[in-house]
């Protein structure tokens, strides 16, 4: 519960707050940027895209599952959790794949849990969606993106995409699926994984 309650806190203090469509909006290093040209639904699908690309990106590949969608106001966030066991020997790896892809994108990193059980990584992309990866209940890694405020509109559920789940509004089950790599009781030694 602690561990939630913290997540919380650092989601809400990465928060950009919320402006109108085509409004200027304040970055928490106190530049100003524009807020995307966007609707809720034009947002869910950036914030997909967002999470594809990343779980992706992960070598060797990991097992994954859609977390519950929310929308409300003016804002969206998608979630994906990971179904491959990560052990607790890789979690510092995983996070460094998923830092170091973000930072090849251009995110800017906002800040960092560094707790033993619920290790997390937040950034924001240049447009504004904030982008975490947080380990949580039994070490699951769980990535959310939170959408900056854009114009109202309907939003349909995630898209089945090519080799991956179809999205059925349920809770995401807990890992099971076994990695040689990612489930393996042993520290990386220098070399990065590689699929």
């Amino acid at each position: 519960m602690k561990a939630r309650l913290a997540a919380a806190a650092v989601l809400a203090l990465l928060a950009t707050g919320c402006g109108l469509t085509g409004t200027s909006e304040t970055s928490g290093s106190g530049e100003e940027r524009k807020a995307p040209d966007m609707n809720m639904q034009e947002a869910a699908e950036r914030a997909d895209t967002l999470l594809i690309d990343t779980i992706n990106s992960i070598k060797p590949p990991v097992k994954w599952a859609y977390g519950i969608s929310t929308d409300g106001g003016c804002e969206v966030s998608r979630r994906i959790s990971v179904t491959t066991v990560i052990s607790p020997e890789r979690k510092g790896s995983f996070l460094g794949v998923v830092e170091r892809q973000w930072e090849k994108s251009g995110f800017t990193h906002r800040g960092t849990n560094k707790s033993e059980k619920t290790p997390a990584t937040y950034f924001l992309t240049p447009d504004g969606f904030q982008i975490r990866v947080l380990f949580g209940y039994q070490g699951q890694a769980h990535f959310e993106v939170a959408t900056p405020c854009v114009e109202k509109s309907d939003v349909e559920p995630p898209k089945q995409v090519p080799g991956g789940p179809t999205y059925d509004g349920k809770k995401a089950p807990l890992p099971s699926e076994k990695s040689d790599f990612w489930s393996a009781d042993t520290p990386v030694s220098g070399a990065s994984p590689s699929s």
